[in-house]
């Protein structure tokens, strides 16, 4: 298996790279922190102009229908940048749900305006401990709780606080049942899976981006005379966030090709755990790097410190993904053993 991405996709990512860095995206995640999603919301319509909310979407539905594999290449881009808004929901998650269920009429209904930019859609998956809380649901045109074998639409009720004020989360109410059954229980396990692969490459490419500041800080920043990244300590610091982004890349790829076979749960888990620990790893070299000027709000690096904070457990704490991989790990041996028994 190759994991490694063709010219087109490196293309496709530095044309995504370009459009966001012209965007000013720091002003956007500020102006959303506090409640303008003007210009978060001008910047997600320019992401649509380029395809990049239509990857996940059919043909038939307004999108593209691209692999999986380049809804990854995209969201690489949207970490490094710390876009705001619900886009792992509106561009992953969602399409993914409403695709696979049985009637195409709900995805029909609403993928398409997901796909051009104009309405954004949020979704919780109901859990016994924390209920059922979404993201941006003041803000996304369509809210959906998954719940089971049961998909209803919702409103909000009330404000959670996050560690990261660009995530604006909610609670949520049912209104309407609007699917149920086998088929739907199996649909939100494969939406949440293309929501944890889109969260896993946001958490990979936010990591990147604190690499960058950290060495770009390095360079600049003296002491006795000369700049901090000529000390022994830091480049070793810089050098090991380095190698576990590298190493983290692979299982990304990996989870993304293999996204419709059996191993998918297995392998999405394996690859937010490393890109979140990557990532926070990431993080926490660019803050001592930086010193006390990267705690201060003002100061454009704290942006993704609290994103990759936040997002590293919004997907599914790294308990549960751990636990995931090791029970299929211990699935795949009894079945290696049950063969060898067999012969």
């Amino acid at each position: 298996m190759r994991f490694a991405l063709s010219p087109e996709q490196l293309d496709f990512a530095t044309s995504v790279r370009k459009l966001l860095d012209a965007g000013r995206t720091p002003t956007a995640v500020r102006a959303w922190a506090v409640g303008d999603p003007r210009p978060g919301r001008g910047l997600i319509r320019q992401l649509a102009g380029a395809g990049v909310l239509g990857l996940a979407v059919d043909e038939r539905n307004g999108g593209v229908g691209a692999e999986p594999i380049d809804l990854v290449v995209a969201f690489l881009e949207i970490g490094r940048a710390a876009v705001p808004g619900p886009i792992v929901e509106t561009a992953a998650a969602i399409p993914a749900l409403l695709q696979a269920l049985p009637d195409g009429a709900l995805a029909a209904r609403w993928l398409p305006g997901f796909a051009d930019g104009a309405a954004l859609g949020t979704v919780a998956f109901a859990s016994p401990d924390h209920g059922a809380v979404a993201l941006d649901a003041d803000t996304a045109e369509v809210a959906l709780i998954a719940d089971g074998d049961k998909l209803y639409t919702a409103h909000r009720t009330g404000i959670v606080r996050s560690v990261d004020p660009a995530r604006r989360l909610f609670t949520v109410a049912a209104d309407e049942t609007i699917a149920s059954g086998e088929q739907v229980s199996e649909a939100i396990a494969v939406a949440f899976d293309a929501g944890a692969l889109a969260a896993a490459a946001q958490l990979l490419g936010a990591g990147r981006a604190l690499l960058d500041a950290a060495t770009g800080y390095a360079k600049q920043r003296k002491q006795f005379g000369k700049p901090i990244g000529e000390f022994q300590a830091v480049k070793q610091k810089l050098a090991d966030v380095l190698i576990g982004l590298d190493l983290a890349e692979p299982l990304l790829l990996r989870a993304a090709l293999t996204m419709s076979e059996t191993t998918r749960g297995r392998d999405v888990s394996a690859a937010i755990v490393a890109c979140g620990d990557a990532a926070y790893q990431a993080a926490r070299a660019a803050l001592q790097v930086h010193g006390a000027i990267g705690y201060t709000a003002e100061y454009d690096l704290s942006l993704w410190l609290t994103k990759v904070t936040a997002l590293r457990s919004a997907w599914g704490t790294t308990d549960m993904h751990r636990a995931r991989i090791a029970r299929a790990l211990s699935a795949d041996a009894a079945g290696e053993r049950a063969s060898r028994g067999a012969l």
